[in-house]
């Protein structure tokens, strides 16, 4: 979970999302890259050797000016890259250019999944992540509330760690939210798995 402060709209903390970096980290058996740490730069350095990205944070549905919609809020610093500052932004442009070479990415923030739709389908960061290598994305289909989606998030971590089956881990973990929160889905259905399952 990055430190978040993109202008001109100051994006507020979520601190479950920093709980879920470091539940997800302990079971993955690695170091999560939380605040100040989550850089774009350090971000962009580990992604090519990365066999899972879970990313815990502000998804952005704007275009901000890129030919692909969408973004990802990571923490900004002042380095200046080329003419601008680096204001902590992952554009789903930006990530088509990458080498992906995880199994699977997991965007644990809101809206991952929407953009813009064209006769091809959905063009956005899901699409972004596909094109860049992942066999596997899971992306949420609406805006999600923060401590709620880290629980979601840790139980799907916990259930692909003892079965390896990307698609029914997710649904084990909704249906488990779901007895916690049986009169509100907001809470427990918003993600999907787009790609391969297993």
């Amino acid at each position: 979970m990055p430190r978040v402060g993109i202008p001109p709209k100051q994006l507020y903390q979520l601190p479950g999302a920093e709980k879920e970096a470091r539940k997800i980290a302990k079971i993955l058996n690695t170091k999560a890259l939380t605040g100040k740490q989550a850089t774009k730069e350090t971000i962009l350095k580990r992604i090519p050797s990365a066999k899972i990205i879970h990313l815990a944070t502000h998804g952005l549905l704007d275009d901000f000016g890129e030919r692909v919609p969408g973004a990802l809020a990571l923490t900004p610093n002042t380095k200046v890259i080329g003419s601008k500052t680096n204001e902590g932004l992952l554009t789903a442009t930006e990530i088509i250019n990458l080498n992906i070479n995880a199994d699977l990415v997991v965007l644990s923030a809101c809206d991952t999944g929407r953009g813009k739709i064209t006769s091809d389908g959905v063009i956005g960061l899901s699409r972004a992540l596909i094109t860049a290598g992942t066999p596997s994305v899971i992306v949420s289909l609406w805006s999600v509330p923060d401590a709620p989606t880290a629980e979601l998030m840790t139980e799907f971590y916990r259930q692909l760690k003892l079965t390896g089956d990307k698609a029914q881990s997710l649904r084990h973990a909704m249906l488990k939210l779901k007895e916690k929160y049986p009169d509100t889905p907001r809470k427990w259905a918003a993600f999907t798995l787009i790609g391969e399952a297993e």
